[in-house]
């Protein structure tokens, strides 16, 4: 596979056909909507064609049909001049096509590299990952962006900009000649965006057709040739830059002239609301002082990671100061939480809309009436129409578009959700409204109706803080503006003397005293984070430690603990966990479970004895044949029912459990096989001794060597680490979900049936009573291992740490005499302690890349 920089090797220009891809009279429907009608155009080599229109006109559909995520209802895609049908998005990428998703989907629990090349990983010659050459080309892309991270690092701890620029990295190691761009700069810093231009500009060169979709104009008339105009679905027409001016584009997008995109204020602020005095939070900023009147509207300018958001949060009480005050009518105030802060009046408009700001799968009004949730609950009980009343005239202020209150807010466009999110707060009926972000990734005609709203309520004599990474709207919105850089205040302007240049010299050039005081302040934070509790970082020192914990004093009590008995029976119960855990741990990664287990051993385990007992010239083939093939049709049977009928995992498996137990005790009809009534070969299966170690620990040693191999070694491995992190960006990558669902189910049920086979072999006595309530140690065994319940996370030493310590647990509390009844119990208070270093652990992550995007 070539890299970036291998264009340069030939005329891509020459070799490559002069359009490589078009849309033709195509038409999406969805149900009875349709989103595009009769659409086509074509993408030129050595071109960028820019796709503009407002949100829901049609551009993400376009993007999706280029990619393959959707298939034309009409119409048709060329590659080449000829049609094609693009059944997957592999089948676009094979056809020279990449994409740069408006929602990157990325994998927050995998590596940068890892998220670089999933969906095309590079092979070694035994056809396994070839990490050493994806991390080589991961570096070389990285470099190509100027991302300066090591491509090991995992991508949650890289903010949301750096995360952006792995997208497109990602694009780029495609090394297509087909280049689409949907919203690739929404969240990228004024540097950022100069890079990709920089890149686009190279690969114009070397003549890859390109698409950029965005909604800055400044963006979209420097970097485009040619540009496409869509409104409500339909195509308006295709023209050269120079043919097309910025007021006659707006105008095709949206159907009128839009004049007033920066409405004139002209009333003057009145009484200080509030006022912020030497404010500073660790790692964020430090010794800011603000003032804002009533009817102000005031800028809060500076790079990506320059501090604004953080002072948001606080002014907010999501985050508290470190020194510092806020005073509130001339009164401090120390805001303990959010709801402190609403109670004084003041809303926040985040600027992630999707992760803090909507609930996506609530319909519009849930959304819409979350702040003020007690005035539509009468009595405690909730009323739609109480609720309906609360919000729906600030809806139709909004003039959202949407089919009905009920509709889930994931079904609307980018603009019309924002609109739901101011809906949701001006509700609230604030003195002080903090705007983040408020028009990223909306268009030019809702771009103007927020400007309004917001005039609009200035004039009224709301206080307002707009934070904005467009220089333009902070120009022409704010009365003031405050520049940071690195956490410090460095400039501010009134809004006649404020201008792009003055405003970015600000947010880049300090002098050297508060260079020299950031870096200390960074420097103090960094080392302030190497706190003795680090270690906890590292799950598996904790599990250790707690072994100790319990085998230290137990040993003193009872020396048998470390006998070699004990010890060989301890790895003998441990082989068994283990080998379960592995099959939970597949499913859990998945970000699904499996409660049915425990059943499906006990089922596997008395299948198998009674095939040994009925054939005892086959014993141990026929009986491991039988366990694993009644295992893997109970694992398929659970995967089928979750990914063909939709039905989550924990209420399929719940049913599923009752069911396996209930065919094996009508099987068993109360009968057991005792050891007499099997082979002595059987029996000697897992208690035969290869140089001293149990044969059972060996085997669960070679399924734990082999799980290595498919989980850390193979692409699909990792692909399904990537549909537990991201199940929607999987699917945007071509990575087939359902069937790496299934898989996972399929393999954890041929591993639960050996384990069956192997229990009935050691344990030889066996009923319809087998492994009852072992499905609470399976999980806690992967849970307490560090096996995210989320998904996309675990290790396989994790689970075997977790699965002895559990052991060890339930040996030392039945060598000091404890009741068993307390086990189950110290099991749940194990699990709780490992949930509680869970999100200590998740803490300190989000912790550390707040303070990276510094």
């Amino acid at each position: 596979m070539l890299h970036v920089g291998a264009y340069g090797e030939t005329d891509a220009a020459m070799e490559r056909a002069a359009v490589p891809v078009a849309l033709v009279q195509v038409t999406k429907a969805f149900g009875g909507t349709i989103a595009l009608k009769d659409a086509s155009f074509e993408l030129r080599s050595g071109e960028v064609l820019a796709l503009l229109g407002e949100n829901g006109a049609g551009k993400s559909t376009c993007v999706k049909l280029l990619a393959g995520v959707h298939s034309p209802t009409d119409g048709h895609v060329e590659v080449d001049g000829k049609p094609v049908v693009f059944r997957s998005p592999h089948d676009a990428q094979a056809a020279g096509i990449a994409v740069m998703h408006q929602h990157p989907g990325l994998f927050p629990d995998l590596s940068v590299g890892e998220n670089i090349y999933l969906g095309h990983m590079l092979r070694d010659r035994f056809g396994g990952i070839d990490n050493a050459a994806m991390l080589a080309g991961a570096r070389k892309v990285l470099a190509t962006v100027g991302l300066d991270v090591p491509a090991e690092t995992r991508l949650g701890a890289l903010r949301t900009s750096e995360q952006q620029l792995v997208e497109i990295a990602r694009a780029l190691s495609l090394n297509a000649r087909v280049l689409i761009m949907d919203e690739p700069t929404a969240a990228l810093s004024q540097r950022e965006v100069e890079r990709l231009f920089t890149v686009v500009a190279d690969l114009r060169l070397h003549g890859v057709a390109m698409m950029f979709v965005g909604h800055r104009m400044d963006e979209i008339f420097r970097i485009a040739d040619r540009i496409a105009v869509l409104r409500d679905g339909r195509l308006i027409g295709v023209k050269p830059k120079a043919e097309l001016g910025r007021a006659a584009a707006i105008s095709m997008m949206v159907g009128r002239e839009v004049t007033d995109l920066y409405p004139e204020r002209r009333h003057a602020p009145g009484a200080l609301v509030l006022e912020a005095r030497g404010l500073s939070h660790a790692g964020g900023f430090s010794n800011i002082d603000l003032k804002l009147h009533a009817g102000e509207v005031l800028g809060l300018g500076g790079l990506v990671g320059s501090g604004r958001t953080e002072i948001a949060r606080v002014l907010f009480g999501i985050d508290r100061q470190d020194a510092g005050e806020i005073l509130i009518d001339g009164q401090a105030m120390r805001f303990a939480s959010a709801r402190d802060a609403m109670n004084a009046r003041i809303a926040y408009v985040s600027e992630d809309r999707m992760g803090q700001s909507l609930v996506m799968d609530f319909s519009i009004l849930d959304n819409a009436v979350l702040p003020v949730l007690d005035k539509a609950a009468h009595f405690g009980f909730y009323g739609t129409d109480r609720a309906i009343d609360l919000v729906s005239d600030w809806l139709k202020r909004m003039k959202l578009r949407f089919s009905g209150y009920g509709q889930p807010v994931k079904e609307l466009s980018g603009g019309n959700q924002q609109k739901v999110v101011l809906a949701k707060w001006l509700r609230t009926e604030p003195r002080v409204l903090i705007l983040d972000e408020p028009t990223q990734g909306i268009d030019v005609g809702t771009k103007a109706e927020v400007h309004a709203m917001i005039a609009d309520l200035a004039a009224q004599g709301m206080a307002i803080i707009l934070i904005s990474s467009e220089m333009p709207e902070l120009i022409g919105m704010c009365d003031r503006i405050v520049v940071l850089r690195e956490g410090h205040q460095t400039a501010e302007f009134a809004r006649e003397d404020a201008t792009q240049e003055k405003v970015l010299e600000a947010a880049t050039k300090t002098s050297e005293r508060v260079d020299a005081s950031a870096r200390a302040e960074r420097a103090a934070f960094k080392e302030k984070k190497k706190a003795p509790l680090d270690f906890l970082k590292r799950r598996e020192f904790g599990l250790l430690a707690a072994m100790l914990a319990v085998a230290i004093p137990v040993t003193i009590i009872n020396p048998r603990m470390v006998s070699a008995a004990n010890l060989t029976a301890i790895s003998m119960d441990a082989a068994l966990l283990i080998v379960a855990a592995l099959a939970q741990m597949l499913v859990l990664i998945t970000r699904n479970i499996d409660l049915s287990i425990a059943a499906v051993i006990g089922l596997s385990a008395y299948m198998a004895a009674s095939m040994v007992q009925a054939y005892p010239g086959l014993d141990i083939g026929v009986g491991l044949a039988t366990a694993c093939a009644v295992g893997g049709v109970a694992g398929l049977l659970n995967g089928l029912v979750v990914t063909k009928g939709r039905i989550p995992a924990i209420v399929v498996t719940l049913g599923s459990m009752s069911i396996f137990r209930g065919f094996n005790s009508l099987w068993a009809a109360g009968n057991q096989i005792s050891a007499d009534e099997v082979t002595q070969a059987w029996l000697d299966m897992t208690g035969l001794k290869i140089a001293g170690v149990p044969l059972i620990v060996v085997i669960a040693m070679v399924i734990l060597c082999a799980g290595y191999v498919l989980l850390y070694r193979t692409a699909i491995g990792r692909e399904l680490y990537a549909t537990g992190s991201n199940p929607d960006g999987a699917r945007l990558i071509g990575i087939p979900v359902d069937r790496r669902i299934l898989l996972a189910f399929g393999v954890a049920g041929v591993l639960g049936g050996l384990c069956g086979a192997l229990w009935a072999s050691r344990y030889a006595t066996i009923d319809a009573r087998v492994a009852v309530g072992f499905e609470l140690t399976v999980i806690a065994s992967a849970v307490v291992g560090g096996v995210a319940i989320r998904g996309g996370s675990g290790t396989l030493l994790g689970v075997i740490l977790g699965a002895l310590t559990l052991l060890v647990i339930k040996n030392g509390l039945t060598l000091v005499r404890v009741d068993p009844l307390w086990l189950q119990g110290v099991y749940g208070l194990v699990i709780l302690a490992a949930i509680g270093i869970d999100s200590f652990i998740v803490r300190r992550a989000e912790q550390a890349r707040q303070a990276r995007a510094r």
